[in-house]
């Protein structure tokens, strides 16, 4: 199967690629770089995929050092530019990643969040469209969710009263994707993540952000004075998820609304841990994993921050087999395994 997917420089592309190579499929991966954080990481991840900087600056199609996956630097908001892409190759599904990513972010520049998860998703959705792919699987967020309070959070819930734009674009992309689905009957399936962290994980978000604090002593923040709550979810968790659902397009429901998804071939899931860990145990579960003891700055919660999140798997489960889990303890092991080894964080980046 051929399949296009963006944003293979990001946390969850650059593992989903690996899988999807694993399993024998042909990938067309594009990502932009852009230094939302320290780009390093993201030539490091493209490089452990077989791509040089070289190729990645090249701004053509090249493949790496497996035969079966090419890469193209590209932004998705450029709309000639996904054009010339949707020429150039066709794709029997896309697994669509690439966005502008960060809760607090968008508070402070909320232009990039219409640039790159609206018009950047329209152009997705135009290519999908255009070629009547099979599938198209894309990236939403448990922060849809906002100020519901009924946990654990089920896909039917409400999920119209987000408190920050970048939750506001997520769930504007499931109703862009429903109306797709409707229209030109082109299967979707949107994936609520929740928390995701592991290995070459995102420096801004806390799993890394206080892994690296610690170590080089510096002190973490610790908002609402570490009653916080968060469904923290290993990435081979998201990763097989992602797989498994990209496998299986949603079909039209002409029993709508029983199962209160979609007359269309439209799909919502949730991919979580389905558990929920205090900040504070979080933090004291990573203090014992480095054998070091966090300086603590207590604040309050930020603005956009929503004060707990759960998954509720039960429909994944039912549709698509229970996920791997893996304990908090052992993940952020393996996190701080890869952190010792990937040589990016000898200096404060």
């Amino acid at each position: 199967m051929r399949v296009l997917l963006t944003g293979s420089a990001g946390f969850i592309g650059f593992h989903l690629v690996k899988k999807l190579l694993a399993l024998g499929h042909e990938v067309f991966s594009v990502d932009c770089i852009n230094h939302y954080y320290d780009p390093r990481l993201k030539y490091a991840r493209l490089a452990a995929l077989g791509l040089t900087q070289a190729q990645v600056e090249s701004e053509q199609w090249v493949t790496s050092t497996s035969a079966q996956h090419h890469f193209l630097k590209c932004n998705i908001h450029d709309r000639l530019a996904m054009q010339a892409l949707f020429q150039q190759q066709s794709f029997d599904t896309i697994v669509h990643l690439a966005a502008q990513a960060g809760v607090r972010y968008s508070i402070e520049n909320p232009l990039a969040y219409i640039d790159d998860n609206i018009s950047g998703f329209a152009n997705i959705l135009e290519g999908a469209r255009q070629q009547q792919v099979q599938h198209l699987v894309y990236a939403s967020s448990s922060s849809v969710y906002g100020l519901n309070t009924t946990v654990p959070y089920q896909t039917h819930h409400s999920a119209e009263h987000p408190v920050s734009l970048y939750a506001a674009t997520k769930k504007s992309n499931e109703m862009m994707a429903h109306a797709y689905s409707h229209l030109y009957q082109i299967p979707t399936t949107g994936l609520r993540f929740f928390t995701v962290y592991g290995p070459w994980g995102r420096p801004d978000m806390a799993p890394m952000l206080f892994l690296q604090a610690i170590m080089q002593q510096q002190p973490i923040k610790v908002f609402n004075h570490g009653h916080m709550q968060r469904d923290f979810t290993y990435i081979d968790t998201v990763v097989e998820g992602c797989a498994r659902v990209l496998a299986q397009p949603p079909k039209a429901n002409v029993n709508w609304p029983a199962n209160q998804q979609s007359s269309a071939p439209f799909a919502i899931h949730n991919i979580g841990g389905e558990s929920t860990v205090k900040l504070a145990t979080f933090i004291q579960t990573l203090e014992q994993t480095l054998g070091r003891t966090a300086e603590k700055i207590f604040m309050d919660a930020p603005p956009g921050d929503v004060l707990s999140t759960h998954a509720d798997m039960q429909a994944f489960n039912k549709a698509f087999g229970p996920l791997p889990s893996t304990p908090l303890a052992q993940g952020l092991a393996a996190l701080y395994d890869w952190y010792q080894t990937c040589g990016l964080y000898t200096e404060k980046v």
